[in-house]
């Protein structure tokens, strides 16, 4: 079942954060604020009214003026220039005799009340320019095949500067590949022509966006030509030289056409984007490569377009300066070029001033930091006057970039500008100083109530106000105490935030904000509701076709909230169809067809969450009917057309034999001969009981109509068609459907359409009439009509801008009626900038919030999507190395700024950034954000071991949490007696520090089986514990070897030194018929103890002897022996005289290969090896501990692992030296011993 919730908190947590502290209520008095203007560099359409806009909000409000140039401009000496009412937005009237140029210059906005002035940026106005093309006179380009050749657009200057593309008179595209591109001024370049270059219609245009006008330059001809095809009107064209010194097509290295010599310069700003262009010559066609000298290209920047001619680096910082390399190469040669590229910057904010509000008396600081390249000059202006000849101030002090208050006074309310500028351009910005006296105000409405469902977050709102700033407090009830813990958030804007909102999280909070002049205090309430469930999903259904199928939803809610159930079909609204019956918890669908197949939800909604679920409907075949006692009727017959007009016509027909089964209803179909024959229609049905029936016709068809029959068995078989009937063509009645613009590239806007069918025509000469124009541009419609196509592409638009589009049918005989407008979208393109201030919020030691700002909406370039975060673990805080990284990915949907963070790692180092979703992809990254969680409480510890049991304690030996989550603080172990009916005794506690890993119990009982419990700690609390048990030994015993002596009657004893772990000894070398006496002793902490017993041995077996020297297969055994060794000493002999004919061969065998020689150490013998006990046979297996544990190492992939020392290395065949050394075990293994001899130690304890 998929689960949804909306976070409809998020948007109360967003219009929080717009509310600050710093934000003034319109009712107070204010200095101006500029809240809307202009564009500095603004472009204007000559045929439109000029609209500068400035507006400005302040108490009281404000007044305003413009200058133009630098002086005073009095609007009310122009009358073609009038300011909006309530506002300082000019509209100078263009469409009523006014000229655009007459009005070109740099203006300037000013807003002014009684606390001061704020002006606007300097608003540079010209109008666009569109100019014709020069007329020019074109001569045809004859080119030999193979030869390089540039076709020069040359686009008259406009402002701002046109979109240029290639076009036939078909208005198509050029195809364009490595060989035949476009160059970024324009140019169309070949780096070798071929045959199929000829034609005359390479024609180049260029857009004007502003106007909205196309301008085409004259076709231009091409004609390729080799020797072979050579005819005499282009050989009278060409010398003599031209003639006989042409050669055929060869290969040749490349040759750059743009840019030309070996090294070039460029300058770029920062921020925007870095287009480098290489464009070679050659043949075969050159293959082109970039690479950065001394360095690597951007990672998530850099593209290539333009067939990789072109390289484009995005939002260029001053680190993207540089050498960049093009290398042109084909199987001939390569040739490269290096362009030079300097990034300079116009200034850009570090810290913009801000507003700010404060009392009398009280100090503050306005900070104003911008850097670039060059670095920028900082100047200060107050209410818009340069602050060196300002009024002057005593409690303002200018210090270089920050302007310091001390002791304000309400004359000290101003509006200060800051200019940061360079040659490449300005910031200006505003900031108030507001010098207020005013008590706390609440923004929030009193007693609002918030509704959140169980687990999720909960924000309540408490905006405030006042000066000095309020401090905010926040109390559960009226009277309750101040909240305070980690189970609160609580935001600077005054948002109380509940991470997790339980049921006891409902009720009553008081937001109380005080300051020096007062206290006030509001309500707000909080609901926490039951999320919904679907308590009966819909199950997967298998129907025979004609059947019935039936899903249940059956749901629970909370009482309060009205849910609504919707069912969709594979995600999609149920068809219009009544076979679907809706109940109020299920879906019945009567008589399944193969189309109902598919998936279908369930969703339930209600105004705070969603849930779904989904089951899967399969239509099958009816089973076959075992005996036929109906049938299907047979096919009607006699059909007759009457009645003929253009538009109708009337058609009977007799029916055939019901078959047992009354006939339901007739089904007609047509046929149009003229447009698909062969190809039959569905036209309308009629009731059984009617065999006349008047049909509706189109004009340009020609008809053929025939009748099935249908009873409740099935259909009958068609009837024979009926007479053909050819109606008059007409004009289209209809347009065509599903019209889309949709852009495949961010410069067009591709068009589709359904066509029109045939028998949709009405007549002959069926086209479509495509019209496009800029919506919200007031632009002419610009249209095209096209035939036998579905498509059309607009090329050389902005990218993703919105069109109105609509297509129209026509015919030889007029057009269809007016089509209905659809908005269409030009192609996206990547987004432009990364997301910026991201922000995380640890909320505890497995989960964050990140926040970011949204991007603005026109450097999409596309539909948003939403916001992808790339978060990884960087590296442990308590292990300092990190080999594999996976970085994990969350998208957000939608125009979200904020997101959880699951799942992470306590006390771990983690760096994440955030990307922007169009369409088209993701954006650029923003930089990486690096956070640290906290700790968390260990996972169990590794291993827990109990060895060397005594009488009276136990060995305990641990490793460290596979997962420490933070740093340790201590062990905790915990163990109690277990009695024989399985009961636990009393619990004893003992605390152990982090830096132990073993551990001797003492004082224990003995004999007696202990339960032990142990845990690792942070600073956080205790992690999940490992259990274990273990026994002490018996008083009797301890731990020893036995010893087993056997003697007869009083004959001295014979011993033999028995494994402690083992129960039975076989003593051999008795004599038969024989008694022994037979003691086991041991001896243990307490003294020797033994006992004893007598048996005697069997009866010896008598057995028949025989001398083997006489018996006749012992004699041939011996014959056979002698003869074989007879013939080895013979083949040796010979082989030895051979052997002795070569000479070389002993000297060969003198100096062997030294790489082959055993690797030996100082003694002679493998450093593996020199352990007295490894001169033994080696044994075949590996010990294993016998104590049941399994050490888990830190690291799975660390060689040291594997051994230390000698002992870790590999051998040549792959295996483990230090597996067959003489490395002793660093503990005794308990349970059965290996069959390695016994150590010291043991013997020691051993009998003798």
């Amino acid at each position: 079942m998929q689960k949804i919730r909306r976070d409809k908190t998020s948007l109360v947590l967003f219009l929080c954060q717009i509310i600050s502290a710093l934000d003034v209520p319109l009712d107070l008095s204010q200095p101006p604020t500029i809240t809307q203007q202009s564009p500095k560099d603004y472009i204007v359409d000559p045929r439109e009214n000029i609209v500068i806009q400035c507006e400005a909000k302040g108490k009281p409000p404000p007044s305003f003026s413009w200058t133009r140039n630098g002086t005073h401009f009095d609007i009310d000496k122009d009358s073609q220039v009038t300011m909006k009412p309530n506002s300082g937005t000019l509209v100078i009237n263009i469409m009523n005799g006014g000229k655009a140029e007459a009005y070109e210059g740099v203006y300037q906005c000013t807003a002014r009340n009684e606390r001061g002035a704020a002006v606007s940026n300097n608003i540079m106005i010209r109008p666009s320019r569109s100019p014709l093309w020069t007329k020019e006179k074109l001569e045809p380009n004859h080119v030999r095949e193979g030869d390089s050749l540039v076709l020069h657009c040359r686009p008259p200057v406009g402002l701002p500067p046109p979109i240029i593309f290639w076009m036939d008179n078909a208005f198509q595209r050029l195809p364009q590949s490595e060989r035949v591109s476009q160059g970024l001024n324009g140019d169309l370049y070949f780096s070798n022509v071929q045959p199929e270059d000829t034609r005359e219609d390479y024609i180049c245009y260029a857009r004007f966006n502003h106007t909205q006008t196309i301008q085409q330059k004259q076709p231009i001809s091409v004609k390729v030509y080799s020797m072979d095809s050579l005819n005499d009107t282009i050989a009278a064209n060409l010398s003599d030289t031209d003639i006989y010194g042409a050669k055929p097509v060869t290969e040749r290295q490349p040759v750059l056409l743009t840019p030309t010599g070996s090294t070039s310069t460029k300058v770029e700003l920062r921020g925007n984007v870095l287009l480098l262009e290489c464009i070679a010559a050659g043949l075969p066609t050159p293959v082109i490569r970039w690479i950065k000298e001394g360095g690597e290209l951007p990672a998530n920047r850099t593209f290539f377009e333009n067939f990789k001619k072109t390289l484009k680096i995005i939002d260029v910082s001053e680190a993207d300066s540089g050498n960049y390399k093009c290398i042109a190469r084909n199987t001939l040669g390569s040739v490269y070029h290096v362009i030079s590229v300097t990034v300079k910057a116009a200034p850009y904010w570090i810290t913009a001033p801000r507003n700010l509000v404060l009392s009398p008396g009280e100090d503050g600081t306005l900070i104003c930091r911008a850097n670039g390249n060059p670095k920028p000059s900082i100047s200060w202006l107050a209410n818009g006057v340069p602050i060196a000849i300002a009024p002057e101030d005593p409690s303002r002090k200018v210090d270089g970039d920050t302007i310091i208050f001390s002791h304000v006074q309400e004359r000290s309310s101003a509006v200060y500008q800051c200019n940061a500028s360079n040659e490449y351009g300005y910031l200006l910005a505003n900031a108030f100083v507001n010098v207020l006296a005013e008590p706390p105000r609440i923004l929030t409405p009193a007693n609002k109530l918030y509704q959140v469902i169980a687990d999720s977050p909960a924000l309540l709102d408490c905006a405030y106000f006042g000066s000095p700033k309020p401090e905010i407090e926040w109390f559960k009830g009226v009277k309750g105490s101040i909240l305070r813990g980690n189970e609160y958030v609580f935001h600077d804007n005054g948002t109380l935030e509940i991470p997790v909102a339980q049921k006891n999280s409902a009720g009553t909070y008081t937001c109380v904000a005080r300051n020096e002049l007062g206290k006030i205090q509001n309500e707000v309430h909080l609901e926490i509701k039951d999320p919904t469930m679907i308590i009966k999903q819909p199950e997967y259904k298998v129907i025979q076709r004609y059947g019935h199928a039936s899903f249940e939803c059956i749901i629970k809610h909370d009482s309060t909230l009205l849910p609504t159930v919707t069912w969709l079909k594979d995600n999609e609204e149920l068809p219009d169809d009544e076979r679907f019956l809706v109940g109020k918890d299920n879906l019945t669908i009567m008589n399944v067809t193969d189309k109902d197949d598919g998936t279908y939800t369930c969703v339930v909604n209600t105004t705070l969450d969603s849930v779904s679920a989904s089951a899967v409907l399969t239509v099958v075949a009816a089973p076959p009917t075992p005996a036929i006692i109906y049938a299907r009727p047979n096919p009607p017959f006699d059909l007759e057309l009457t009645g003929q007009l253009e538009r109708s016509i009337t058609l009977s027909w007799i029916p055939g034999d019901e078959n047992n089964s009354p006939i339901t209803n007739f089904i007609i179909e047509y046929e149009d001969a003229l447009h698909e024959p062969g190809v039959w229609h569905y036209q309308t049905e009629v009731p059984g009981t009617q065999t006349t029936v008047k049909l509706k016709l189109s004009p340009y068809v020609n008809y053929s109509f025939r009748v099935i029959a249908v009873n409740k068995i099935g259909r009958s078989q068609p009837s024979e068609p009926s007479d053909q009937y050819l109606t008059k063509s007409a004009s289209p009645d209809e347009n065509p459907a599903n019209v889309q613009g949709i852009g495949s590239e961010p410069d067009n806007l591709v068009i589709t359409w359904e066509p029109l069918k045939g028998f949709q025509s009405n007549g002959p000469g069926l086209q479509y009439k495509v019209s496009w124009r800029q919506k919200d541009v007031d632009d002419e419609w610009t249209s095209v009509i096209v035939a036998n196509v579905s498509k059309y592409i607009v090329s050389g638009t902005p990218t993703f801008v919105p069109y109105e589009i609509k297509v129209q049918a026509l015919n030889d005989l007029g057009y269809a009626p007016e089509p209905s407008e659809v908005i269409g979208h030009s192609g996206e393109d990547l987004p432009m900038v990364a997301p910026g201030n991201v922000q995380v919020h640890v909320i505890n030691s497995t989960l964050a919030k990140v926040h970011w700002d949204p991007v603005p909406l026109k450097t999409v370039r596309g539909h948003l999507q939403g916001y992808k975060v790339y978060y990884w673990k960087v590296q442990s805080l308590s292990r300092r190395s990190r080999r594999h990284v996976e970085k994990k990915i969350l998208t957000f949907r939608g125009n979200k700024t904020f997101g959880m963070l699951p799942g992470l790692e306590p006390y771990s180092s983690y760096k994440l950034n955030v990307r922007v979703v169009n369409g088209k992809g993701e954006g650029p990254a923003s930089p990486d954000k690096v956070f640290n969680t906290p700790e968390g409480v260990p996972s169990s510890p590794s291993f827990l071991k109990i060895t060397n049991p005594t009488l009276d304690s136990l060995t305990l030996e641990w490793g460290s949490p596979t997962h420490p989550n933070g740093v340790l603080t201590s062990y905790t172990l915990k163990f109690q007696p277990i009695n024989n009916t399985h009961e636990l005794g009393p619990l004893v506690e003992i605390r152990i520090p982090a830096n132990e890993s073993s551990l001797i119990l003492k004082n224990l009982n003995y004999s007696t089986r202990y339960k032990f419990y142990f845990n690792a700690q942070t600073s956080v609390g205790s992690g999940s514990q490992i259990t274990e048990e273990a026994v002490t030994i018996m008083d009797e015993a301890g731990i020893l070897r036995p010893a087993v002596g056997a003697g007869k009657g009083k004959e001295d004893w014979k011993k033999e030194i028995v494994n402690g772990s083992r129960s039975f000894f076989v003593l051999k070398g008795l004599t038969p018929g024989t008694a022994y006496k037979v003691r086991v002793g041991a001896e243990g902490l307490s003294g020797f103890r033994s006992s004893e017993d007598v048996f005697e041995t069997g009866p010896a077996m008598a057995s028949r002897q025989v001398d083997i020297a006489t018996q006749g297969w012992f004699i041939g055994l011996m014959c056979a022996v002698a003869l074989l060794i007879l013939i080895l000493l013979i083949v040796c002999f010979i082989r030895r005289n051979k052997g002795g004919k070569y000479p070389v061969k002993e000297k060969e065998d003198a100096h062997a290969d030294p790489e082959i020689q055993p690797m030996k150490e100082d003694d002679g013998t493998f450093g593996e090896y020199s352990d007295a006990e490894d001169h033994k046979p080696l044994k075949k297996g590996s010990r294993t501990p016998s104590d049941r544990t399994v050490k888990k190492e830190d690291s799975d992939d660390s060689l040291v692992d594997y051994g230390e020392g000698v002992n870790g290395q590999f051998n040549e065949d792959g295996s483990f030296i230090g597996q067959y050394s003489g490395k002793k075990e660093k503990e005794p293994a308990e349970g059965n011993e290996s069959s390695e001899a016994p150590s010291p130690v043991n013997a020691m304890n051993s009998f003798v």
